[in-house]
């Protein structure tokens, strides 16, 4: 009994979240809907046995992308009077993925009306009582390694761009010499005169 209410109680806490993601006007607070979502599902993930994929969502999803999803709208001055004139330009299109991920939900209850779900069966079993995590890593490091490091080059890839991307030369910067900095002797910082009384000091 425990499991279902447990179930019930993270996926609708997990809609709603969702919704009040999309529907509210402030981006931190659309940002901070996200991340309550992402806990829940991280709990629905934890009910069905998937330890794995719930400390991904926590310290992935949560730890880093919706933290700097939040950084970035509070740092960046973004004009939100600009940003809702263009809304009813992408009415249809919103429209047409809204009705798109309806028909979804309902293929999705037709699927759940078919046969209950056993909330208390893992969906992943693990032989001899093995936990999930130690399985994924089994699995990952060897049926599934080529493809693994793949991934990891594509992600080396993709940072090494966006480094260069930003790594771009601007005029009218002084770059800093650090062998200059470092090599220079308190003598040629620092010049001690004999100022007389009455008179300015001479640069």
């Amino acid at each position: 009994m425990i499991q279902v209410f447990a179930f019930y109680l993270f996926a609708g806490i997990t809609l709603l979240s969702g919704a009040m993601t999309i529907a509210s006007r402030n981006p931190v607070h659309s940002v901070l809907w996200l991340i309550f979502a992402f806990f829940n599902a991280a709990g629905l993930m934890v009910l069905v046995g998937a330890e794995f994929i719930a400390m991904l969502l926590v310290i992935v999803y949560v730890g880093a992308v919706s933290v700097l999803f939040l950084f970035v709208v509070m740092m960046l001055d973004i004009d939100f009077v600009h940003l809702r004139r263009g809304v009813y330009a992408y009415l249809w299109p919103g429209l047409a993925l809204a009705a798109a991920l309806a028909i979804e939900i309902f293929i999705a209850v037709g699927a759940w009306q078919t046969g209950p779900i056993a909330l208390g069966r893992r969906i992943a079993p693990t032989p001899q009582g093995k936990p999930n995590i130690e399985a994924v890593g089994e699995l990952l490091y060897s049926r599934y390694l080529y493809i693994f490091e793949a991934a990891g080059l594509v992600l080396l890839v993709a940072m090494i761009g966006a480094i260069v991307l930003t790594h771009r030369k601007r005029q009218g910067v002084k770059p800093q010499n650090i062998a200059r900095q470092i090599a220079r002797r308190p003598e040629e910082a620092v010049r001690n005169v004999n100022q007389p009384v009455g008179q300015g000091v001479e640069l």
